[in-house]
């Protein structure tokens, strides 16, 4: 395996960016290889001298560009591209160290495939790197996910399968805007028919996914991202209402977007909101908070806090 700084490794990189930028300069060129434009028309004679079809055109729109019919090698691998997609891998799938695991399969074909040294790296990281799993994970199935995938990239309407936290299934129509990984759970960020609005709906408890004849166009300037974190505490099952004496400057560093909008109330402010888990949202969010507060609303949710409230009663019973 040649090294980055090797004539080779750089030949086979300019050819990488003539595929990705026809047209490119040899100031881009000599850029993205980080050497001088004369070194950059070096590596184009390098790979004409093998035989690759290397055009250029002259003038203030020419550049260089691949021939018609050329064939590209087969993906290369540097050692530290090679160690960073294995660290990669199980740092998001601790279960790919097994070869029956469906991403360890894969895995494990890249390894095989991969010449000498750079090979034998990347197995010895694979088999003696050990990875804990996230427990707030969650992964969809990939024939699922790839449905969906496919739906966003072709714009079309999906019939949705879904079964909430709570255990309640239904199905709708949706716009799938976009598929986003989030702290290792992944989301369908998409306009829901049924409630007119936009939604969030988590990839693993999707059952099944069937596209329409019905296309769709996303808004304009879409951020998925930000759009998501926006979204993700609203158009739950339960709603969810809780107020603080505190100012919302002080409580909203301690609010994330899925626990719901923190608007101003009075000389405190009030956080609004739902959820598919009422326990979760009262033992995992609100116990962490170090402000006093009241919860105004839902049932759910106050049912949950009172659950929690009378746990924590009961271990102070009794002689320390």
């Amino acid at each position: 395996m040649p090294s980055d700084t090797s004539p080779t490794a750089r030949a086979l990189r300019a050819m990488e960016i003539l595929q990705a930028r026809p047209g490119a300069t040899a100031g881009e060129l000599a850029e993205g290889l980080g050497v001088t434009e004369r070194a950059a028309r070096r590596y184009v004679k390098i790979l004409r001298e093998a035989g690759i079809p290397v055009e250029s055109t002259r003038g203030p729109y020419g550049g260089y560009r691949l021939g018609r019919g050329t064939r590209l090698p087969p993906v290369v691998f540097t050692e530290p591209e090679a160690i960073g997609l294995v660290m990669a891998v199980l740092d998001s799938q601790p279960t790919a160290v097994h070869v029956d695991d469906l991403v360890g399969s894969a895995l494990h074909k890249v390894i095989r495939a991969l010449p000498g040294s750079v090979g034998r790296q990347a197995a010895a990281l694979r088999e003696y790197a050990s990875a804990a799993p996230d427990r707030s994970s969650a992964r969809p199935d990939p024939s699922l996910a790839s449905a969906l995938v496919a739906a966003v990239a072709g714009r079309r309407r999906v019939l949705l399968t879904y079964r909430s936290g709570s255990g309640n299934e239904w199905e709708g129509e949706v716009d799938p805007w976009a598929v986003v990984v989030r702290h290792g759970r992944w989301y369908l960020l998409c306009h829901s028919h049924h409630a007119d609005a936009i939604r969030t709906y988590r990839l693993d408890r999707v059952r099944a996914v069937r596209q329409t004849t019905h296309r769709f166009v996303p808004p304009e300037d879409l951020d998925p991202v930000a759009t998501l974190e926006e979204n993700l505490g609203s158009g739950w099952e339960f709603p969810t209402r809780v107020v603080f004496d505190a100012p919302p400057t002080e409580v909203a560093r301690w609010v994330r977007p899925p626990m719901g909008r923190l608007e101003p109330l009075g000389d405190g402010c009030v956080l609004l909101g739902s959820t598919s888990n009422p326990a979760m949202y009262a033992q995992e969010w609100l116990a962490t908070l170090p402000f006093a507060f009241r919860v105004d609303g839902g049932p759910e949710l106050r049912a949950a806090v009172a659950a929690v409230g009378a746990r924590f009663t009961a271990a102070l019973v009794g002689e320390p």
